[in-house]
This record gives structure tokens, C-alpha cells and sequence, in this order.
């Protein structure tokens, strides 16, 4: 018997792809919401439609008692209220619905002081990228309180999976592992949140399953994996079965090329993100999540390389 009916809001993303698998491994029924069926999931209803259409969003979401909203857009096309207006659209969809919408959160939300980020921790955003999220969750926040629907987010730190197209991962890091070359984002000493996907997404799917034991606006703090660059570099490392050349990534190549590209400007923007430690914590999440609940990281980092490091045995 289903666990319920959910709809995935964005099944080509990263976490929309991931929570969709998840969610159906778990025992629900489960749809998925896009422009395209890029990744097929066995088991898993594709719904063709456009985010920025109303009806096409209440006709995807209608039969769903669980709605994960991974909708987001290009990462230059924030501003301007686009960002709001497109959470908008989804929040009036889910109207007076009493349905429960899991939302991703990250850690724009605080500043670069912020070492240890609980819930309860106040949020300052560093950035005006921060401070759309900031808004976002605040919008969330009153719908629910005034009773149309219950909000649930997961906020975690970069994603990563293997077969990511587009990640840290693929962008920087690896970029050059044809040439037997990694690079660290920043001091090899600084820490950073990680979440791999396929434990995020198992995540999602436990907090729905006690969503009713939960209020109607929750806010939890994914730990997922947190290591320092040093850390990566050497699961990275370990992981290849030759050697590999560690070096630092080159931003001020980054830069340049932010001067003709929107995304890689953006980008460059939210550095203070690399340059210091900044851990997601909360213990009441780690209770529900139970014991052992994530891929151990040499495992989930061995995983996420491993394409990679075949693109080097065969060049």
C-alpha cells in the first residue's frame, strides 16, 4: 500500500531527480513535474507542464497530499523578484489546500560569521542572493501560519551525487581529471557542508513521513557530510587508483570569465561561502534521522568520482 501521493516540482534538478527516487523507494506514489522527462524513473509518473503556469501547476499537484518544491531557476535570474514571484505562483497553486510542501533550503540565509548554524541560529544573509531566500522562507512562513498548507524545509549545504551535471563537482574540481588534476575551492584547513543527494533525498521522504507529528511551518538543518577541503582532496585522491595532482582552484579565472558570463559572476559572488567554515547542525533531525542514516563520505565521494576518474583511464 502507497505511503501517500507526491508530486515532484522540478523532477529534472538535482534534488528533484533524488527526492523523486527516494520518495519512491520509500513506498509512494510518485509524479514528477518538468518540461521534459530528461531522467526517466522506473515507477515514476512524468507530468509534462510549465512552472510559470498556474493551471499547469494545480493540475500537477491536485491528487498530491505531499508537494517537494525543487523548482528553481537559472542562478542569474534571481533577481528582480523573479525568485519570488516564482515561489508565488506555487504557493497560490497550493491555495487553502492543507497539503504539505518540502522545501529545500541552503545556507545564504547567514552571514560569513556564522560557524555553527542551528535552526533556532538568526539569520543574516551575507549576500543579496541571501537575502532572497531569506524572503522566500519568510513567505512560506506566513501561508502556513495563517493555515493554507504546512511548510517542512530541509536546509543543507552543496550538493553533490555521481552523474551530477553542472555541480562543484563537475564544474571545478574535476574539471581538468583528464590531465590527472583536482582542486580544492579554498584553504585546505577550512571546512564545509556537503549533502549527497541520495542521502538528502531519503531524508526528505522520512520528514513526510512524520509530517503529521510536525507543525505547520518547520525549519531542519541537513548535517550531511562536513569536511575540510584537505578532507575532499584526500577521498578524492584515495578514491583514483593513480595518482592525482591536488592544486588550488584559479577564482581569478573564475573572475575573468564572470565578465561575459552571468552564471560564473553569480557564482564568484557567494566565495565567502569557501573561505569559511560554516556547519549546519541540528540534533532534533539527527534523532528522527536515526542512527548511521548517511553514506559514509569516503563511500559517497568514491561514488560521485568514480565517472570522472573513468573519463581519465579512457583519455
Amino acid at each position: 500500500m502507497s505511503k501517500g501521493k507526491v508530486t515532484v516540482l522540478g523532477i529534472n534538478g538535482h534534488i528533484g531527480h533524488h527526492a523523486a527516487k527516494a520518495f519512491h523507494e520509500a513506498g509512494f506514489t510518485v509524479s514528477g513535474f518538468g518540461r521534459s522527462n530528461r531522467q526517466p524513473i522506473a515507477g515514476v509518473t512524468f507530468i509534462q507542464g510549465d512552472a510559470g503556469s498556474l493551471a499547469d501547476l494545480r493540475a500537477a499537484i491536485a491528487d498530491a497530499e505531499i508537494v517537494v518544491n525543487a523548482l528553481n531557476l537559472p542562478y542569474d535570474k534571481w533577481d528582480k523578484g523573479r525568485a519570488e514571484a516564482q515561489l508565488a505562483t506555487v504557493i497560490t497553486a497550493m491555495g487553502d489546500s492543507g497539503k504539505t510542501m518540502l522545501y529545500p533550503g541552503n545556507v545564504y540565509n547567514y552571514a560569513a560569521t556564522d560557524r555553527r548554524m542551528a535552526p533556532s541560529t538568526t539569520q543574516h544573509p551575507q549576500t543579496p542572493r541571501g537575502a532572497i531566500r531569506v524572503r522566500q522562507e519568510d513567505m512560506l512562513k506566513s501561508a502556513s501560519k495563517a493555515g493554507k498548507f504546512q511548510t517542512i524545509i530541509l536546509r543543507a549545504g552543496d550538493f553533490y551525487a555521481p552523474g551530477n551535471v553542472g555541480d562543484w563537482y563537475d564544474q571545478a574540481m574535476m574539471m581538468e581529471i583528464k590531465k590527472g588534476k583536482v582542486y580544492h575551492m579554498a584553504d585546505l584547513k577550512v571546512g564545509h557542508a556537503w549533502a549527497y543527494l541520495p542521502d538528502l533525498g531519503r531524508a526528505f521522504a522520512v520528514l513526510a513521513e512524520k509530517r503529521g507529528e510536525l507543525s505547520a511551518f518547520e525549519n531542519f538543518h541537513f548535517a550531511g557530510h562536513y569536511a575540510t577541503h584537505g578532507a575532499l582532496m584526500d577521498a578524492i585522491v584515495a578514491a583514483s587508483p593513480t595518482p592525482l595532482k591536488v592544486a588550488p582552484l584559479p577564482w581569478i579565472f573564475l573572475q575573468a570569465m564572470g565578465l561575459a558570463n552571468g552564471v560564473i559572476r553569480e557564482v564568484v559572488k557567494m566565495r565567502y561561502l569557501w573561505n569559511n567554515s560554516m556547519e549546519l547542525v541540528d540534533p532534533r533531525l539527527d534523532a528522527m534521522l536515526g542512527p548511521d542514516f548517511g553514506t559514509p563520505f569516503a563511500v559517497a565521494v568514491a561514488e560521485t568520482v568514480k565517472p570522472y576518474l573513468a573519463q581519465r583511464a579512457a583519455a
